[in-house]
């Protein structure tokens, strides 16, 4: 009877993908029609390697660049391991941007 559990159990865990993989493809569903990708690491982060076409935007600095971001176009920001990004995503949903996806972190980002 524990095995057949077990055997069903594994079996249902193994059938759904991922929570991160699940966040990073609708991230890149978004990029490709269009979103936005920020990057919202540091700098020297950034330098160390980043997605294509990601405009590096450090966490510390997203309010005082909010202004450049366009509002009507989809935002899709990551991090290195998905917080800084979740913080970024509520702070443009604060500055009344409504079309914010959080990627996650960059490794499961990356393609």
């Amino acid at each position: 009877m524990r095995t057949s559990l077990f055997l069903i159990l594994a079996s249902f865990v193994i059938s759904f993908p991922s929570s991160a993989s699940v966040r990073a493809d609708q991230a890149w569903t978004w990029v490709e029609q269009g979103a936005l990708l920020l990057d919202v690491r540091t700098p020297a982060e950034f330098d160390a390697g980043h997605l294509t076409h990601a405009i590096n935007t450090p966490l510390a600095e997203l309010e005082q660049q909010v202004k450049l971001i366009p509002r009507t176009q989809p935002i899709v920001v990551y991090c290195r391991s998905g917080q800084r990004s979740a913080h970024a995503e509520k702070l443009l949903h604060q500055f009344g941007f409504t079309r914010v996806h959080n990627g996650g972190g960059y490794l499961e980002m990356q393609r």
